[in-house]
C-alpha cells in the first residue's frame, strides 16, 4: 500500500500524475470522499471515507461502523466526491440513509469492490484496511472547483469530532482542536463552511467558543 508516495504493483499511476486507472478523479495522499453502502434495510448508508492514494487505492474503517458491516455483507459500494462541505459533514457525523446511492451534490462517483486486506487493533479500536477496485464511474460536473481554507478545516473538524468518546483519544485535546478549527472557519471560510461547522456542533459533544 502507498499513502501518497510511490505506488506498489504494476499500475502506471504516479502521485504527480492523473487519476489512478479506473478512477474518475485524481487522488493524492488521503483524499476525502463519501461512501454509499447498501444496508440490510435496502437503503444506502452515507459515510465519510478517506481514500489512500496508490496502486491499489485503499481505505480504512475504524470500529464496528455501518460501512464496515456493509462492506462485509455486500462487498463494495459507491464512492463519490463532493465539493460542498455540508453533505460531507452530514455523512461523517450523522446517520444518513437514502434510496439512491449518489448525492445530488456529487461532482463524480465510482462503484467499488471492497476486499479486506488487513486488520489490526490500536488503543482498543479495530482497524480494517480495504482494497478498493473501481468499476462503473461518471464525472457529473467538469467545471473547476474552488476550495477555501475553511473547507479543509471542516474536514479536519469532522475527523476530530468523530473521535470524541473513542478509546485511545483524549477528548480534551480533541475539543481544543475543534475550537481552533472553528476559528479557521470563521476567518477563512464562506457561508457553506460556517453552516457545516454549525452542523458539526449539532452532531458532536462539543460547543463552539462563545456559544
Amino acid at each position: 500500500m502507498s499513502d501518497g508516495g510511490e505506488p506498489t504493483g504494476d499500475g502506471d499511476w504516479t502521485p504527480e500524475n492523473d487519476a489512478p486507472d479506473g478512477w474518475p478523479v485524481p487522488l493524492r495522499g488521503v483524499t476525502e470522499s463519501v461512501i454509499a453502502t447498501m444496508g440490510p434495510n435496502g437503503l444506502w448508508n452515507l459515510a465519510a471515507l478517506g481514500l489512500h492514494a496508490g496502486d491499489p487505492v485503499t481505505a480504512r474503517t475504524y470500529g464496528n461502523t455501518r460501512t464496515r458491516r456493509n462492506f462485509e455483507r455486500r462487498g463494495g459500494g459507491v464512492v463519490q466526491f463532493v465539493a460542498d462541505p455540508r453533505p460531507f459533514v452530514d455523512a461523517a457525523l450523522s446517520i444518513r440513509e437514502a434510496s439512491e446511492p449518489v448525492l445530488p451534490s456529487a461532482d463524480a462517483w465510482v462503484e467499488v469492490d471492497a476486499t479486506l486486506v488487513d486488520s489490526w487493533t490500536e488503543a482498543g479500536t479495530t482497524i480494517r484496511e480495504w482494497e478498493l477496485t473501481p468499476g462503473e464511474s461518471e464525472v457529473v460536473r467538469e467545471d473547476p472547483t474552488t476550495i477555501n481554507r475553511g473547507f479543509g478545516a471542516v474536514v479536519e473538524a469532522t475527523v476530530a469530532a468523530s473521535r470524541l468518546g473513542v478509546a485511545g483519544f483524549d477528548d480534551a485535546d480533541l475539543r481544543e482542536r475543534l475550537d481552533f478549527l472553528a476559528g479557521v472557519v470563521e476567518r477563512a471560510g464562506g457561508a457553506r463552511e460556517r453552516e457545516a461547522m454549525t452542523r458539526i456542533e449539532e452532531y458532536a459533544d462539543w460547543d463552539r467558543p462563545g456559544n
